[in-house]
């Protein structure tokens, strides 16, 4: 039995983002709306994720463009703020994902409780942010240091507009990151957010690791979710549960229940 059906109460779980919008310290933060327009969109996308049927939500600044790879303390506290007011309407797992920071993702996670965070943990890069480099071994000490045994760590082992800067196969660095860091799951994602996972990629990562769990971290939609799912544990989803399906609009109600009825007949 996978730990998603402990954890999130499901196998192949979709795991559903609520973006927040840019909050402040953010260079497209709307201060005249302030921090309480952040929280009534954030609660409202929530509400409608929740609602419409999804097995577990993921917490993102996914609009503090552009991202850097050390957050500030501001960001980490409007996001504890926002999900601390959210607390009474939660019913589902949750998780958080300060992009594009695992240190400050995991400070997050001891505050509010999350059960999962998902980063970029181990590889270095070159990308849209800069060269981008981990620590692996400090990030795992770090979550020790905070008592967060409990917390699930989603290894994304395709960053979003970067590349490895060595050349690596997919499935070399599924089988290193597999066997050096023993990650709960590996996410396996397209070229930018809402970018469909290649299928193929898919297939190669978790034949080369059976034994771990693959998730399909973009570009799912309900044409090719079953396809997906097929071929890996579970996916993170976005987009697509947006109003026509654009990243930068709010979550409609009715795309996630169509969507996840797919899922459910599926499963």
């Amino acid at each position: 039995m996978s730990w998603t059906k402990d954890v999130l109460g499901t196998v192949k779980p979709i795991i559903a983002m609520c973006h927040f919008q840019a909050m402040p310290g953010d260079p497209y933060f709307d201060a005249k709306g302030g921090m309480d327009k952040v929280f009534e969109q954030a609660k409202s996308d929530f509400l409608k994720l929740q609602d419409g049927g999804v097995d577990s939500v993921m917490f993102s600044n996914e609009f503090s463009m552009p991202y850097l790879t050390d957050v500030k303390t501001e960001t980490v506290a409007a996001m504890a703020a926002i999900i601390g007011q959210l607390k009474p309407f939660i019913k589902i797992p949750f998780g958080v994902n300060v992009l594009w920071d695992p240190y400050k993702s995991l400070d997050l996670a001891a505050a509010t409780g999350a059960l999962f965070i998902r980063e970029i943990m181990s590889g270095v890069y070159a990308s849209d942010f800069g060269i981008w480099n981990t620590n692996a071994g400090e990030i795992a000490r770090h979550k020790k240091r905070l008592s967060l045994d409990h917390v699930k760590l989603l290894y994304n082992i395709v960053p979003e507009a970067a590349v490895y800067m060595a050349e690596r196969d997919i499935v070399s660095i599924a089988k290193t990151t597999v066997f050096n860091h023993r990650p709960d799951a590996l996410c396996v994602s397209g070229l930018t957010a809402g970018s469909e996972t290649d299928t193929q990629v898919l297939m190669r990562v978790k034949q080369a690791v059976p034994n771990a769990m693959v998730f399909c971290n973009t570009g799912c939609r309900e044409d090719n979710i079953e396809r997906q799912l097929e071929h890996s544990d579970g996916a993170v989803v976005g987009t697509t549960f947006k109003v026509d399906g654009k990243f930068e609009n709010e979550v409609d109600l009715a795309r996630v229940k169509s969507f996840m009825n797919k899922v459910k007949s599926f499963r």
